[in-house]
């Protein structure tokens, strides 16, 4: 069993006192917004033996397992992070599995740089995520019923806003919704940087259900994806429930604490809320333009005390333990790789104490027996 030492990403939405509350370290002053923890070549984590990726790469089929590697390649087949959200990410979509290959296949062919700011796919791979919350946290997650999107948007009084709220009543679901979705996204620039800009102060006098998307226009003022925000479902989740993430389903983080598995896959297609580039007609291939209920996911518990997060998705199964004072230890051991992350108490995982914010990752088949008293989320596979 490995401690990892991990990185902290310091995007600009990122929270400048949630990790450090969480770990009990001092604040930087900067935000933090991410703690990576497994295999992605971005920022691996960090072992004894030396830096994961690496660590697998020198033999798969015994850190991974046989099975894992069969299915998977001789690659850890998800990233776990601590996600820390002080200000709004950027409206995203992610693709499904034949959508990347087929778009990082085009770019590859078209000799797009890897790095290059207007490159969509930066690997093969779909990325299907799940988070967990930590503590109250925010999102948007799905499209609203059209009826519901023209109403939101009907009751701030802008003018300029009339005409999606009649598409969105006059015409079926899918052809409303990614209407006024390429309407808003393609806009003329200044046009809707005013109609932002009145919508933004309706709603800041309104307030109530349109105070999330007051907050959004603060922190992106004129941005299209501000309107585009209010045809998503709004969601709040309390410490302990999840939302997952699939391909197609456009989203984004507000603010709040949690922990996030996602397959390991770095592509995103943004429709806004950022200053990065917006691919429209590479984002509306991708979209699912469906109203869909966010599905607030809570844990299912099993007998032995596992608490499992369901998902359609075997590249990763996420679950935790909430362990009494004086409970039994619990052995995890199994074929697949793990990591193990504490985010309270003190948890024993074989021989390694692990405080807030620390995590060990378990090879394929290694003892793996935790105890102590505190929460502990577990990362493998289904294979």
């Amino acid at each position: 069993m490995d401690r990892l030492t991990n990185t902290i990403r310091p995007y600009a939405w990122g929270s400048t006192t949630a990790i450090a509350e969480l770990t009990g370290a001092e604040p930087t002053g900067e935000p933090q917004a991410e703690m990576w923890m497994g295999a992605h070549p971005g920022a691996p984590s960090r072992t004894e033996r030396g830096p994961l990726d690496e660590v697998i790469d020198e033999d798969p089929a015994r850190e991974l397992g046989p099975r894992a590697v069969a299915k998977f390649g001789p690659r850890l087949p998800f990233l776990l992070k601590i996600l820390a959200a002080g200000a709004p990410l950027s409206l995203q979509v992610h693709p499904n599995l034949e959508e990347a290959k087929e778009g990082y296949d085009d770019e590859e062919r078209r000799a797009v740089p890897i790095d290059a700011p207007h490159r969509n796919y930066k690997d093969a791979n779909h990325k299907p995520e799940l988070i967990c919350a930590l503590t109250p946290f925010d999102g948007l997650c799905g499209f609203r019923a059209p009826t519901e999107a023209a109403d939101l948007l009907a009751g701030l009084g802008v003018d300029s806003l009339k005409p999606y709220v009649d598409l969105l009543h006059a015409k079926p679901e899918e052809a409303a919704l990614r209407e006024v979705l390429t309407a808003v996204l393609t806009a003329d620039p200044d046009d809707m940087a005013k109609t932002v800009t009145e919508a933004a102060a309706a709603a800041e006098r309104l307030g109530g259900h349109y105070a999330p998307y007051a907050s959004i226009a603060r922190h992106y003022p004129g941005d299209p994806g501000v309107i585009a925000a209010m045809l998503l479902n709004y969601v709040q989740l309390q410490p302990g429930e999840a939302m997952f993430l699939g391909a197609g389903v456009p989203h984004a983080y507000l603010d709040g604490l949690g922990v996030e598995i996602m397959a390991n896959s770095d592509n995103v297609l943004r429709c806004g809320l950022t200053p990065k580039h917006v691919d429209v007609p590479e984002l509306l291939r991708v979209v699912r333009f469906e109203a869909t209920d966010p599905g607030v996911l809570r844990p299912e518990a099993s007998a032995d005390g596992e608490e499992v997060y369901e998902t359609p998705i075997d590249e990763f199964r996420l679950s935790r333990f909430v362990l009494p004072e004086g409970g039994a230890a619990h052995d995890l051991t199994t074929g697949n790789p793990q990591i193990l992350l504490c985010t309270a108490g003190t948890v024993r995982a074989g021989d390694l104490a692990l405080t807030p914010g620390q995590s060990a990752f378990v090879p394929a088949g290694e003892k793996a027996e935790v105890s102590g008293t505190g929460t502990v989320f577990r990362a493998t596979v289904v294979a």
